[in-house]
């Protein structure tokens, strides 16, 4: 229950922080507070950094991080197939899962946003753990990439990265080997390159 937390809370925090933010980010401090622990403290202090950045600094500061660096975007398969004819066939995957599973993500943003992808992992813990798992690669590609930008949102990588099995890799140089030891895929995305506030949540529950 408490990975499923994580993954929820994350979801919340990954999406931009717009009119509802400080209600979503007074519904996360909260329930972080009731499940207190070294796995969730990534995610406490997250919130604690950002409880008096004013809203219009804080969107400047999601969208400067997030929507202008190639290197640092929330869709996951950018990391592995980059705009290449392959991704399509990734991102048509992410949507078929999601289907298996009775969920309805919303249809105005692509299937491999990482904040959707956790919501789905926290509803659907196994089917949802196991895609984060295949796209361990991107997530810790992301997590070093926040963390050289120097931005509190490393630490709610960190935290979903704990949730996965095994070590996270030391740099760059050893994610993209992980990468790469995946499936073959097109080398460009590996080159240099509202909002559902639902905690607590139901365990297994379909959208």
């Amino acid at each position: 229950m408490r990975t499923a937390l994580i993954h929820q809370a994350a979801s919340l925090l990954l999406l931009h922080p717009g009119r509802d933010w400080p209600q979503r980010l007074r519904l996360v401090t909260g329930t972080l507070g009731g499940v207190p622990g070294a796995d969730t403290e990534p995610l406490a202090r997250f919130c604690a950094t950002m409880a008096d950045v004013p809203a219009l600094e804080l969107s400047a500061r999601y969208v400067t991080t997030f929507d202008r660096s190639r290197r640092r975007t929330l869709h996951l398969t950018y990391y592995t197939d980059g705009d290449t004819r392959r991704r399509g066939e990734s991102l048509l995957n992410w949507r078929e899962l999601y289907r298996a599973h009775g969920w309805q993500p919303p249809t105005d943003e692509l299937p491999d946003f990482l904040p959707l992808a956790l919501e789905f992992a926290a509803r659907c813990p196994e089917p949802g753990r196991r895609a984060l798992q295949d796209h361990r690669a991107a997530l810790e590609l992301l997590r070093l990439a926040l963390h050289e930008h120097r931005s509190p949102y490393a630490d709610v990588l960190e935290a979903v990265c704990r949730t996965l099995p095994g070590a996270s890799p030391a740099d760059r140089a050893a994610a993209l080997r992980l990468a790469r030891s995946g499936p073959p895929v097109e080398s460009v995305g590996l080159l240099p390159f509202p909002q559902r506030p639902t905690i607590p949540y139901a365990e297994g529950t379909a959208r």
